[in-house]
């Protein structure tokens, strides 16, 4: 007889949603629900969740540890199987040949977001630092857009959607959550309903989001900056600026507007390609309601000048003193809500002072550039959970180069044959987020959650925790660091006594509640008590040298930086490399019903740039710049400006003609000041296609 039992949603998405699935028996999953009496979840999940029995019970995923025999990146045929003690066996003997003739830091533990659970993607952290070998640093997806929130508010909290209900007027800018967040969009839908309340979105193209908008700002990619100053002009130069909040909570008003006084909507109407009239009308919306929720998204954290302008667009309700009523202010992330010591996770006690590599350049660091790799030895050997760098990474040409090497030992631990896994020596079956306990924090709200083990693993797969658990067993008599209580502990015993540690309920008790809710007070969350700066005042003039290592160039007060990759007369047309509704990254593109709606890889591109380059609607076309090509179909789309061209989805690079993906074209330069990939920063040609392989 079936039965429901909560869970929690395990994927990169800020909603992690509150789930009630459907368990048929010990090993079989029928339909998965939102639980409706969560606050946030409210009962509404994604589609691609919702059939989540297709993922966990496909019939091509990994049950049994591999041994590659034949050539790297041929994939499945290329393996043979083995027991998980000869797999082990041969990981522990090769690691300790490595340390003994280069050392550890030649090992690099690779990590990211396929699970958001901290005990299953955080223990590698423990791993690398018991072990000494090159660390990371994690890039892929919100280090530029973090530095550019933290450089105003100085802590990364905000507004609660739950205020939604509330606002007047709602603002998502840099995000589609239609597609990728859809509980925002609940929350959204209820405001309209109940309040009346506004949508403006500010995107480069019509999303499926900006289709709902009562006013779309379709501006130009990387111009948000400019878009940012023109409206703080406007809120200036017509007495919507809240004086009296400036005065108490900002840090230099005076100089901010002097400053602007020069970037009005004409300065900004050149730059975003937005007339004048659509920056005033929404400049104006925005200065005449108190009541307006601003949802900044992570398109700021795709291009070189993504910091910049996510400071630039936090600076609005600072400026009308927004955040002083229930349904006003912003929000771009909760992650410093949680009071959780994660030390025992993460190994804090262990100390590490090995080199720090940018996860974005795996490339380069495979293939040996000397600056990557920081006076230290070759990476001989990789160990990778929870991501597939083979397709997500930038720069795929050199990142497929470096994972080809003959000399170089990979272990990917997967749910399934990824073409990552393709170039591994070893491949080891995962469990899924159903299969075993995980502790979630989440971005998009503020409940604490577990999830608990909902049914057993098919086959022989093995959770991250435990496979992390049976490495330091046999480590641990040669590297006396293992003896780490973590790695004696199960999955549920660590998350009991991290949350001991944090003076925090039990698994249990959180689970019974339906969630720990972390919520700080209206007057916390909106900084009415100050922000999460020295001198707890919202900063117009950022000290962007304290959020990263390299701010050279970067401008002292909210600006247009004009650092993207600008088209040319040889790369016309600027890529978009956006999220699909189906897909999560490279997640969910195995599974019939995501790739039924996908349908194939496609580029969205204005009709008047189909004429211009002599193009013909549903043929196939080659994009290209100097990091290489990549070959696909086009769709006639009125819904961006010219010269703009969007891919949406994370495609496999084998679902392309010529077997190279989108990120063969995105360049692996560090956004500043911290680093980050600059996925909708890139400079292209489109033509025709010339017999792809």
């Amino acid at each position: 007889m079936s039965r429901q039992q909560p869970s929690v949603c395990p994927h990169d998405c800020p909603s992690v949603c509150a789930l009630d699935v459907e368990v048929l028996d010990d090993k079989t999953i029928g339909k998965v629900r939102g639980v409706k009496s969560h606050s946030y979840t409210e009962g509404v999940i994604c589609a691609k969740v919702s059939r989540y029995a297709e993922r966990i019970h496909h019939p091509e995923r990994l049950l049994y540890p591999l041994k590659r025999v034949g050539a790297k990146g041929v994939g499945r045929a290329a393996f043979e199987r083995i027991g998980w003690d000869e797999a082990l066996d041969q990981i522990v003997e090769r690691l300790k040949c490595i340390i003994e003739q280069t050392g550890s830091e030649a090992i690099w533990p690779f990590h990211y977001a396929g699970t958001m659970g901290l005990v299953q993607r955080d223990g590698l952290d423990r791993f690398r630092r018991a072990l000494q070998t090159s660390r990371q640093h994690s890039t892929y997806c919100t280090s530029i857009a973090d530095a550019g929130w933290l450089a105003g508010a100085g802590v990364k909290r905000g507004s609660d959607v739950r205020m939604l209900q509330h606002s007047e007027l709602i603002v998502v800018w840099g995000g589609n959550p239609v597609s990728t967040q859809v509980n925002m969009m609940h929350h959204i839908a209820k405001a309209r309903r109940h309040n009346k309340a506004k949508l403006v979105v500010i995107d480069p193209y019509r999303t499926i989001t900006a289709r709902q908008s009562d006013q779309h700002l379709m501006l130009r990619p990387g111009t948000d900056g400019a878009l940012a100053c023109a409206v703080m002009h406007i809120l200036f130069a017509e007495g919507m600026a809240d004086r009296d909040y400036l005065k108490q909570h900002t840090d230099v008003p005076d100089q901010l507007e002097a400053h602007l006084a020069s970037r009005t909507p004409a300065w900004a109407s050149a730059i975003t390609g937005l007339t004048e009239e659509a920056i005033v009308r929404f400049a104006r919306e925005y200065g005449r309601t108190k009541k307006t929720f601003l949802r900044l998204g992570y398109g700021f954290s795709r291009s070189r000048n993504g910091a910049v302008s996510m400071h630039a667009a936090s600076c609005l309700p600072a400026i009308t003193g927004a955040w002083t009523v229930k349904g006003g202010g912003a929000l771009y992330g909760n992650g410093d809500i949680y009071a959780l010591d994660r030390s025992l996770i993460h190994g804090n006690d262990i100390p590490s002072e090995t080199r720090l590599f940018d996860q974005s350049r795996i490339g380069a660091v495979l293939c040996g550039d000397a600056s990557d790799l920081q006076g230290g030895p070759a990476v001989e050997a990789l160990f990778i959970q929870n991501t597939n760098p083979a397709v997500v990474a930038p720069d795929t040409r050199r990142v497929l180069r470096g994972l080809a090497r003959g000399d170089l030992f990979t272990v990917v631990h997967e749910q399934f044959m990824t073409e990552t896994a393709g170039y591994a020596d070893l491949v080891l079956p995962a469990t899924m987020f159903l299969e075993h306990d995980d502790l979630y924090t989440a971005s998009g709200h503020t409940h604490l959650q577990v999830g608990a083990k909902v049914i057993d693993a098919p086959g022989e797969c093995r959770s991250n925790h435990a496979l992390l658990c049976e490495l330091a067993s046999r480590l641990q008599p040669v590297f006396p660091a293992f003896d780490h209580p973590a790695y004696a502990m199960c999955e549920s015993e660590l998350i009991e006594a991290t949350l001991s540690a944090s003076g925090l309920p039990n698994m249990q008790s959180i689970i019974d509640t339906g969630g720990l809710d972390c919520a700080p007070e209206f007057g916390t969350a909106n900084f009415l008590d100050g922000f999460g700066t020295a001198d707890k005042r919202f900063r117009f003039a950022p000290d962007w040298a304290a959020l990263g290592p390299d701010s050279s160039g970067m401008p002292s007060l909210p600006d247009h930086w004009a650092v993207t990759d600008e088209v040319s007369a040889k790369y016309p047309l600027r890529l978009v490399a956006a999220p699909a509704r189906q897909f999560l990254n490279t997640s969910f593109t195995e599974t019939p019903g995501s790739r039924r709606m996908e349908k194939r890889p496609t580029v969205k591109m204005h009709p008047d740039d189909l004429v211009r380059f002599d193009l013909t609607d549903g043929a196939l076309v080659t994009i290209s710049n100097a990091q290489g090509e990549v070959s696909l179909w086009v769709s006639s789309f009125d819904g961006l400006q010219s010269g703009t061209i969007v891919v949406e989805s994370v495609w496999p690079n084998a679902d392309f003609p010529g077997g190279l993906g989108i990120n063969t074209l995105i360049s692996a330069e560090p956004g500043k000041p911290n680093g980050g990939a600059v996925f909708h920063d890139t400079a292209v040609r489109v033509s025709v296609a010339v017999n792809p392989d």
